[in-house]
């Protein structure tokens, strides 16, 4: 995902770009006034200071957002950039939390200082944010982290990202209309420690920790940022890249690059340094320059990325897979099988570190970490409160689910995954299918009778027994709801009502929801183990 807000000039503040979400023309759902709940539960005694600050969507104006939720334009700036206005919002301290307020229509970052207020200046062209990545940056020495988030007329999307450092340990959380809450971004027990001891004891990495003379550990700079300040190789990368993109000049590597769209593919050779991409009529649709370093931590340069539905596509499955070390020895792009990520040799470290030591597996430790769902991203199409969680930066952590176990169970329709949405194992979560992942929301245990994973079982809600019945999952309570049988024709059936689990509408797409029917044989209703 590329970040929300990008540079301008000198850092200036632009249009944020929300990757990957194009959501539709809908009728305005969810408050006015979203509340979110910033809590700190860090273990630091600093005084916390919380920014809302980004861009109007009906005006394209920027500005901030007061704690009650009010929209204030910029105004002012000069050159050299001019010290902005404090628009700071008082945090509560360690075990306290302080709720804000997000007005629908509005795109941009909640930043959180701990102990001192971060400075922003502006200039004609807007709002120069925090680089402390850069040569001077005024912010360079404060301990800092941010949150990104869109709420608009299609609902929330919010994000703990680490595309550009890892700094401050913070989930974020949206709680729907029925009461239902996705959360994302917990480290395990010590992450953050675990990725700063890793980070430091890998060769060449060691730079990328960033430490300030009273010993607090401020940050970890993500690759592309350390390399553009002189603390990492700027050619790390290129050997494996030269190999990867080598590999394709005597086979073909096929991209299918829309998880609900299977049969459209394209098809890639590569010749000298240049990989071209053919669709199925064998037309030419994009080309693109074996990349640098540079180009693969930024997912730009020699790996554009425009918002179109071919090239755009196209690049971020190779920015995605050059991330995750996966491209040359994987030819079907994006994989999506986690335990393949990170065997190239070299390889991305820093995401390999963050991931390893995320609660679900997720984050987002590059630009285009989305590509296969793989990013620490909460979404809701009619939420009611969200939450940003300051996390403990030592010790805490640990799973909040049991490991997990079990197999895939997978559907004949569409070679999908029943899954429990955003690894949320909450009483009366939906279940849907999605994109096969190899994660724990897709391990399903058979015992007793039962599916279960998370610790809770496959369940048919209020135990009806009619057509058009949701299954969900609910903690195990050994009531006839919760038996299932999977027969020898693949059949997945709820003895009670003598029905099938089928996928609603015969949806192929992420987020198809499953419920009961008469069972017919047809491929919806038709299920394997993986």
């Amino acid at each position: 995902m590329r970040t929300l807000l990008r540079a301008l000039a000198a850092l200036a503040m632009t249009v944020p770009v929300v990757a990957a979400i194009s959501p539709p023309a809908a009728q305005a759902i969810g408050p006015n006034l979203l509340p979110v709940t910033v809590s700190n539960n860090s273990g630091r005694g600093e005084a916390v200071h919380i920014y809302v600050i980004g861009v109007q969507l009906s005006s394209g104006r920027l500005g901030y957002v007061n704690q009650g939720g009010t929209f204030s334009p910029w105004t002012g700036g000069a050159l050299p950039p001019a010290p902005a206005p404090d628009v700071s919002i008082p945090g509560a301290g360690n075990g306290g939390s302080t709720t804000i307020n997000f007005p629908r229509g509005f795109s941009g970052r909640v930043y959180f200082s701990l102990g001192e207020k971060l400075k922003f200046f502006l200039t004609p062209d807007g709002l120069v944010q925090p680089a402390p990545w850069a040569g001077g940056d005024a912010n360079a020495n404060i301990l800092f982290d941010w949150s990104e988030f869109t709420y608009n007329d299609a609902g929330l999307w919010l994000n703990s990202s680490q595309v550009d450092m890892f700094a401050v340990p913070h989930a974020v959380s949206v709680t729907g209309a029925s009461g239902a809450t996705k959360r994302t971004g917990d480290l395990v027990a010590n992450g953050r420690d675990n990725i700063i001891n890793t980070l430091r004891g890998t060769s060449g990495w060691a730079n990328t920790v960033r430490t300030r003379s009273d010993g607090t550990v401020l940050r970890v700079l993500a690759p592309g940022k350390a390399a553009g300040a002189g603390l990492f190789s700027t050619t790390y990368l290129d050997s494996y890249i030269a190999s990867a993109w080598n590999a394709y000049t005597s086979k073909t590597l096929t991209v299918v690059p829309f998880g609900d769209q299977p049969n459209l593919k394209y098809f890639g050779r590569t010749s000298g340094n240049v990989m071209r991409f053919t669709n199925s009529a064998g037309a030419q649709v994009a080309q693109f320059n074996r990349p640098s370093s540079s180009s693969v931590w930024g997912c730009d340069g020699d790996l554009p990325a425009p918002n179109d539905q071919v090239v755009g596509p196209i690049s971020r499955t190779l920015c995605a897979a050059l991330n995750r070390g996966t491209l040359g020895t994987i030819d079907t792009q994006p994989s999506l099988n986690a335990a393949d990520f990170y065997k190239s040799n070299p390889t991305n470290v820093y995401g390999k570190a963050i991931h390893a030591n995320m609660q679900d597996g997720k984050a987002y430790a590059f630009a285009f970490d989305d590509v296969g769902a793989f990013e620490s991203l909460v979404h809701d199409g009619d939420p009611r409160r969200a939450g940003i969680h300051l996390t403990a930066f030592t010790g805490g952590g640990g799973p909040t689910n049991p490991q997990p176990t079990g197999v895939p169970v997978i559907s004949s329709l569409n070679n999908k995954c029943i899954d429990v949405p955003s690894s949320n194992f909450v009483d009366s979560a939906p279940l849907q299918m999605w994109t096969c992942n190899n994660s724990g929301a897709q391990k399903w245990t058979f015992t007793g009778g039962t599916l279960q994973a998370g610790g809770k079982c496959m369940d048919v809600q209020a135990a009806g027994t009619a057509n058009g019945t949701a299954i969900q999952l609910y903690t195990c309570n050994g009531t006839a709801a919760q038996q299932f049988v999977l027969s020898g024709a693949g059949d997945l059936v709820n003895p009670q009502a003598n029905r099938c689990v089928d996928i609603k509408e015969v949806n192929p797409n992420d987020g198809a929801r499953l419920h009961l029917w008469d069972c017919v044989g047809a491929s919806n209703q038709k299920w394997r183990k993986g």
